[in-house]
Parts: C-alpha cells; sequence; structure tokens
C-alpha cells in the first residue's frame, strides 16, 4: 500500500488511518479528504493474440 501524501506540500503523512499528520507543514488531513481509492490491476487477458 502507497503512502498518502501531503496535499499542500506533498510530503509523505504519518499516523492514520483516520487522520494523518504532516511533519513537514504541521498540517492534519483526514483520511476522507485524501484520493487514496483502492483500485484493482485489471487482470491479463487469456489467449492473448499473438
Amino acid at each position: 500500500m502507497m503512502t498518502p501524501n501531503c496535499p499542500r506540500c506533498a510530503s509523505p503523512l504519518d499516523e492514520g488511518p483516520i487522520v494523518y499528520r504532516c511533519a513537514h507543514c504541521r498540517r492534519t488531513v483526514y483520511a476522507a479528504d485524501l484520493n487514496n481509492e483502492y483500485v484493482p490491476r485489471t487482470p491479463a487477458t487469456a489467449g492473448a493474440s499473438r
């Protein structure tokens, strides 16, 4: 899983999972305000064309 980044300064956020904190700019960010949704990989197609 990737570490979410601060929307203000793009530094990695710590703590969580409900409230994150940026150590660089000292901003508190709620997880609901971040764009960190799970996106599954697309499955490989069986019998791919040659």
